[in-house]
């Protein structure tokens, strides 16, 4: 940068319904990177912002899920272009966040985007692995088909920034869900800007919404609220986990319960996030008619 200008100092927004609003509350907080060093502000999510962004999830969820599998599957891999243009941006915020060397964070960005694209390649695939046809003893065709649970809150990884994130994300909206995610407090950069490819890909607004913040704060109210479906609590606090699952009863949600340390990212997930949050319909047909 020139001496003769002046720094830009960044104050990050949140991502919902499609725009980058400040939190109502007004709050913020400094984002340090790996050696404790300024590197911008970011909004800090309050109880109104969860609440904004479930109705945004849920007000966009018939459409998302109305697709059909192979347009979700192109939206999705637009993501992933989007995500390659931005790469080296990608690598200057997981290097100084996680504290990686370059050639570390381009690997775990180059990951995050091949497991993005690994995703949407699922999409028009899931009915077929997952469903089928049932035999029975009548007159009836019977089949079962996998449907989305609805809207899905996650508190993403705390460590790792962008392929935790996209990892937890990914399978969510891939099998027709919408999100609201809570991302990493300490690390939030990466989904800063991972909602900005969201925004100028072709994700309808309101299907993935991201909170900057405390998942020890906002992780309560989004599992104790009725119009959330699923809850996944990868990224909980450890001492907060079993009274997180206590709250999602209360309203009968789905729960992935936490790791009990980190997962390794870099590994094949197969098909253990997407199920959690998808649902088997079934429905018979009289033969003939």
């Amino acid at each position: 940068m020139s001496p003769d200008r002046l720094a830009v100092r960044k104050t990050y927004k949140l991502y919902v319904n499609g725009a980058f609003p400040r939190s109502e509350s007004g709050r913020t907080y400094e984002v340090a990177d790996a050696k404790g060093a300024f590197l911008a502000n970011a909004a800090w999510a309050s109880r109104k912002d969860a609440r904004d962004a479930v109705v945004a999830a849920r007000g966009a969820f018939a459409k998302w899920s109305g697709a059909t599998a192979y347009n979700r599957g192109q939206v999705l891999y637009r993501v992933a272009e989007v995500m390659e243009g931005r790469h080296a941006q990608f690598c200057e915020e997981v290097a100084a966040g996680e504290g990686l060397s370059s050639s570390r964070a381009r690997a775990a960005v180059d990951a995050a985007i091949d497991r993005w694209v690994w995703y949407a390649g699922w999409t028009d695939k899931l009915g077929a692995l997952l469903g089928g046809a049932n035999p029975v003893a009548g007159p009836y065709f019977d089949f079962s088909l996998p449907e989305p649970t609805g809207v899905v809150a996650v508190l993403a990884p705390q460590r790792s920034s962008l392929l935790g994130l996209v990892s937890v994300l990914a399978p969510v909206l891939t099998g027709g869900n919408t999100a609201v995610v809570v991302t990493s407090r300490a690390r939030p950069l990466p989904a800063v800007t991972l909602g900005e490819v969201l925004a100028t890909s072709d994700v309808p607004a309101g299907v993935a919404n991201l909170l900057t913040g405390d998942a020890a704060e906002i992780g309560p109210w989004l599992a104790e609220h009725d119009d959330v479906d699923a809850i996944d609590l990868t990224g909980a606090p450890a001492d907060r986990a079993m009274e997180l699952e206590r709250l999602a009863a209360g309203s009968i949600k789905r729960v992935v319960r936490p790791p009990a340390e980190e997962p390794d990212w870099s590994a094949d997930p197969g098909l253990t996030r997407l199920t959690p949050f998808l649902e088997t319909k079934t429905v018979w047909h009289p033969i003939g008619l």
